[in-house]
């Protein structure tokens, strides 16, 4: 990882109701080591980018010890509520942007539609039962899709995040689109994941991301990041199969999820971020990047 320094510091994205926070927090950490400082800002921002996917987990953790089969609603119904109501009161507070919002409804409807073949293929099934369904997916299963383009789509605005060497848009398409449609062919033909691997190596290898902690501007491999960030997706799959949220046909007893679905995040990550670039535009460096 790569350290460069800004000529000024960077528009913070914390929102107007907690930029207070940042600066308090910024005040409280100044005697630490400045590298110190800025880890510590590392991780407050990643855990703020997450928030959404966070606070779904943790409520399928929750309602997995409390819910009651009496109860009026459905396990799998309320948590499609809270879902939509987690979103509203985030556009409401300014703390998603509306280009963050149609990045989720993009995600939540391809991954709704990847769903619903995934289960009528029996690759995992919904053992709960749901109202707000279609073909034995319950809806909510879409926003733990979409929590992934939430967090993409944070990450680079909270962390301000430029990239160098960026492909052509038509490239990246295209790798995403082979990437989704593999997901479905390969119960009828060959899986060809092992090239699409090669292939997200080869389209990206020389793009780095640029992403600003407080005031200091690291820079990392995308592919490394993107590796780094599927394993923290397989642990939050562990989370889900844990709460009996979803479940693989191997698991008539819990045991941790195979590590050929890390893969299988690895490459679903693609096609993630593809689908925010479709909003967000990367970026290159601005002209006063320091380039020493």
């Amino acid at each position: 990882m790569e350290q460069r320094y800004r000529e000024r510091p960077p528009a913070h994205e914390t929102g107007p109701y907690l930029e207070p926070l940042r600066l308090l927090v910024r005040g409280a950490l100044a005697r630490l080591p400045w590298w110190l400082s800025e880890f510590i800002l590392f991780g407050l921002k990643q855990a703020w980018a997450c928030l959404f996917a966070a606070i779904m987990l943790g409520l399928m953790l929750v309602t997995k010890f409390v819910w009651q089969p009496g109860w009026p609603i459905h396990r799998y119904d309320f948590l499609f509520i809270a879902a939509l109501a987690i979103q509203a009161l985030f556009l409401r507070l300014r703390m998603e942007s509306l280009d963050e919002a149609k990045v989720i409804l993009v995600y939540h409807v391809t991954g709704t539609v990847m769903e619903i073949f995934k289960v009528q293929m029996g690759s995992w099934a919904y053992p709960e039962p749901a109202i707000v369904q279609i073909a034995g997916v319950p809806l909510f299963s879409g926003f733990m899709y979409a929590s992934v383009g939430s967090f993409m789509a944070r990450t680079i605005r909270i962390f301000d995040m430029r990239f160098t060497h960026y492909p052509p848009m038509w490239q990246t398409g295209l790798l995403a689109t082979a990437i989704y449609v593999n997901f479905f062919s390969h119960h009828y033909l060959p899986d060809i994941r092992y090239i699409l691997f090669a292939a997200t190596v080869i389209v990206f290898r020389r793009v780095s991301i640029h992403f600003t902690t407080d005031r200091t501007t690291l820079s990392m491999p995308l592919v490394v990041a993107a590796f780094l960030s599927s394993a923290f997706l397989w642990v939050a799959e562990n989370i889900g199969t844990l709460t009996g949220t979803w479940i693989y046909p191997t698991q008539k007893t819990w045991h941790v999820v195979s590590f050929g679905k890390l893969g299988s995040w690895y490459l679903l990550l693609y096609v993630s971020f593809v689908l925010v670039t479709l909003v967000l535009k990367p970026r290159p460096p601005n002209s006063w990047w320091d380039k020493s």
